[in-house]
């Protein structure tokens, strides 16, 4: 017996039809995202998010979505970080929706954009001040000895910053705009006969298409 081979799940919840979804991909995200949201699934916003190495190795992490802007996807990390390098060189990603209770997924192929730096600073001072720590403290992706540097980093911070109301942001900490060429809708069906419904920019317009599962 094989415990991973023998796992199966029927999808029966939905479906998704050329005749009722949206025209619009953007607004079909926000229909689909607001679901998810009623639906209280867990952490909505997740997204996996693809990038490439300047030798073509794909690469994959879970971020999150914190805005749909001007018909993008904004994210924000560490510039320093792997992602972040990546991006720099390679801009062309992917990102993926997985939401399971919902038996939905949604794939987003796009370039990355940086946010403007006021946008990235506006967000920062957002977030909550141990948040804030945590991006000055960690040199993402890097290699450090062991937990207790980052947290000894971590509080000496603090201690920097105690007497300061308003922390600066770092300068290799800010935001991404995904503006996407291809969005792909998947609501599971029973057999696996899933509906997949796609969407691909050309001259600004979208074309839908359905993919057989």
């Amino acid at each position: 017996m094989n415990p991973i081979a023998d796992l199966r799940k029927d999808y029966t919840r939905q479906s998704l039809d050329e005749s009722t979804i949206s025209t619009d991909p953007l607004k079909q995200f926000e229909i689909w995202f607001s679901e998810a949201l009623n639906s209280q699934v867990p952490e909505p916003n997740a997204m996996t998010l693809s990038t490439v190495s300047d030798d073509g190795q794909p690469s994959s992490r879970v971020v999150l979505l914190k805005a749909l802007e001007g018909g993008r996807f904004v994210f924000f990390t560490n510039y320093q970080s792997t992602k972040g390098k990546h991006l720099a060189k390679n801009p062309a990603c992917a990102l993926n929706f997985f939401w399971p209770d919902l038996e939905r997924q949604v794939r987003i192929e796009g370039i990355a954009i940086r946010l403007e730096e006021s946008d990235s600073v506006a967000y920062f001072q957002s977030r909550p001040r141990e948040s804030q720590i945590g991006a000055w403290a960690s040199p993402q992706s890097a290699l450090i000895a062991n937990r207790d540097v980052l947290e000894a980093r971590a509080r000496q911070l603090a201690e920097k910053f105690k007497d300061v109301d308003t922390l600066p942001k770092p300068n290799q900490w800010g935001g991404f705009a995904v503006d996407p060429m291809r969005i792909e809708f998947w609501q599971g069906r029973p057999s696996r006969l899933h509906d997949r419904l796609v969407f691909t920019r050309w001259d600004n317009e979208w074309k839908l298409h359905r993919l057989a599962p």
